[in-house]
This record gives structure tokens, C-alpha cells and sequence, in this order.
């Protein structure tokens, strides 16, 4: 009879699972706007994985005889002024861009989930590290980001570093905000009273409730983190030439605008589709974790 009991509790925790993973799906599927920028950004990550089958030149492929040529057949996406296919490059370039998107989401949330619980927790730490947030978050994050570039050099690794720096304080202070509401829960409260120790009640129970919120603004740090890497090759202090990016083919664009369009248009395409993406991953996300935007909606 007990084995029984726990094969019908076994069957019943199964089909509840099922039903919860059925609900969330649907719930996935009918916002519009995180479907779009799943779809989107899809694209892009496809583009980056992709890059060497998709392109149809080599990206650092010069010829003189082919400098400037209109989008065709041949260059889909025109040449620019050394004769490099620009199709070529801004596939290769998307490799860039989400490469560094990915590593400064994964810095900053890891530091800032850290700096943001024990802040929270300990009040000693909490003046000494939001102060230090609030010293970072006081300058304008692109000239940040080249203060950092100008100190470590022009090196994708030292682009992440300065733009990870940039919105570590960002990611602790969304995590602060929610770890101080749950830090006050009467269950939290309950375990330290039944002697919890703090590094179990930090990581095991205070930990979980911030992850809603944090998710939400990793997609945006994601999408700052794109425009900022392109802002920084664009003005010579990102990724170093010759190797693509998004931001250093717009740079040797700049000055063929009227002569060729095509070499700023497409790649600034490409940062337009993938910011909007992930922005719209971003809303949509907001949408189903934060249960006062749904109560608000309804």
C-alpha cells in the first residue's frame, strides 16, 4: 500500500509539473513582444554562429579593383574602400558584438548579484560599497568606458573589463533594491532566529527571490553592452582594426557617406535589430516575472 501511495504522489507531483510547465509556455507564446525578440535576436546569434558558412568572402579579403561597389549580386552588401566585401564583414562583426554582450552580462550580474546581496544583508558593508556604486554610476557610462580603454589599451578582453565595470553598479543596485524586501520577510527573519547561518540564508533563501529582476535588466545590460562596443570602435578605442566590428565599419564609413551609403547603413542595421530584440526580450520578460505589471495590465 505505501509503495502504491507513493507511486499515485509520484504520478500527481509528475502531471502538476507538467500542467505549471504548460501554463509558463503559453504565457511565453501569447507576449507578442518577447516572441518578436526571440525571433530577432535568433537571427542575429544564427549570424554569429554561422559566420564562416554564411559569409561569401573572406572579411579581411582585399581588392583594390573592387573599391566602393554598389550592393549586387556579387557583394550583396557593396564594398568599401579597400575592396572588402561588407556582407563579409558585418556577419563576422555580429561575432563581436554578441561575444561581448554575452561576457559583460555574465561579469556584471555575477559581481554585481554578489556586491548587491551582502550589501543588503551586512548594513557595515552597505554605506562603504554604495557609496563606491554611486562614485562609478556618476559618470556617463560611454565616457566611463573610455577612461578604462584609454588606461588598459585596445584589446576586445580590456573592452569587456570597461564595460562590465560600467554596469556592475547597476546590477547590485537592482539586486540591493530586492534583496532588502525579502531580507524583511518574517521567514527570513524566522531562520535567523533558529540560527541559519548567514552565507545559507544569503545564497539559499534571499538569493532566488532576486533572480526576477535581475534576468530583466541583464537583457538591457545586454543591449547597452552592443551599443557601447560599437561606440568604442567607432571612436578608435574598441575592438582594433583590421579585425570586423559593428562599430569600426561604421568608423570607415563615416567619412564615404555620400559616395557609399551601403557601408554604414547595413551594419548600423544589424546594432538596430539587435538592441531592439533584446529590448523587447527585456519588456516581455518584465511582463511575466513582475506580477504588479500583470496585475496592472489586467
Amino acid at each position: 500500500m505505501e509503495v502504491a501511495s507513493k507511486a499515485t504522489m509520484k504520478e500527481k507531483t509528475n502531471i502538476l509539473a507538467d500542467i505549471r510547465k504548460n501554463i509558463v509556455v503559453r504565457r511565453v507564446l501569447s507576449n507578442r513582444l518577447a516572441v518578436t525578440g526571440c525571433l530577432l535576436l535568433s537571427v542575429i546569434f544564427l549570424l554569429a554562429i554561422l559566420a564562416p558558412i554564411l559569409a561569401t568572402q573572406p572579411p579581411l579579403e582585399m581588392k583594390v579593383t573592387n573599391r566602393l561597389k554598389a550592393p549586387s549580386a556579387a557583394h550583396w552588401f557593396g564594398t568599401d574602400e579597400f575592396g572588402r566585401d561588407v556582407y563579409s564583414r558585418v556577419v563576422h562583426g555580429s561575432r563581436i558584438s554578441i561575444s561581448v554582450g554575452l561576457a559583460v552580462v555574465i561579469i556584471s550580474s555575477t559581481f554585481g548579484l554578489i556586491l548587491g546581496l551582502y550589501s543588503a544583508y551586512y548594513r557595515q558593508l552597505d554605506n562603504l560599497i554604495m557609496r563606491i556604486v554611486d562614485g562609478l554610476m556618476a559618470f556617463p557610462a560611454v565616457l566611463l568606458a573610455i577612461a578604462i580603454m584609454a588606461a588598459l589599451g585596445p584589446k576586445i578582453e580590456n573592452v569587456i573589463i570597461s564595460i562590465s565595470v560600467v554596469y556592475i553598479p547597476t546590477v547590485a543596485r537592482t539586486v540591493r533594491s530586492a534583496a532588502l524586501v525579502v531580507r524583511e520577510q518574517t521567514y527570513i527573519e524566522a531562520i535567523r532566529a533558529l540560527g541559519g547561518k548567514p552565507w545559507r540564508i544569503i545564497w539559499r533563501h534571499i538569493a532566488p527571490n532576486c533572480m526576477s529582476p535581475l534576468i530583466v535588466q541583464a537583457t538591457f545590460i545586454f543591449a547597452y553592452a552592443v551599443i557601447i562596443e560599437a561606440s568604442l570602435s567607432f571612436l578608435g578605442a574598441g575592438t582594433p582594426p583590421p579585425q570586423p566590428s559593428w562599430g569600426n565599419i561604421l568608423s570607415d564609413g563615416r567619412t564615404l557617406i555620400r559616395q557609399a551609403w551601403w557601408i554604414m547603413v547595413f551594419p548600423g542595421i544589424a546594432i538596430v535589430m539587435t538592441v531592439l530584440g533584446l529590448n523587447l526580450i527585456g519588456d516581455g520578460l518584465r511582463d511575466l516575472l513582475d506580477p504588479h505589471t500583470n496585475k496592472a495590465k489586467q
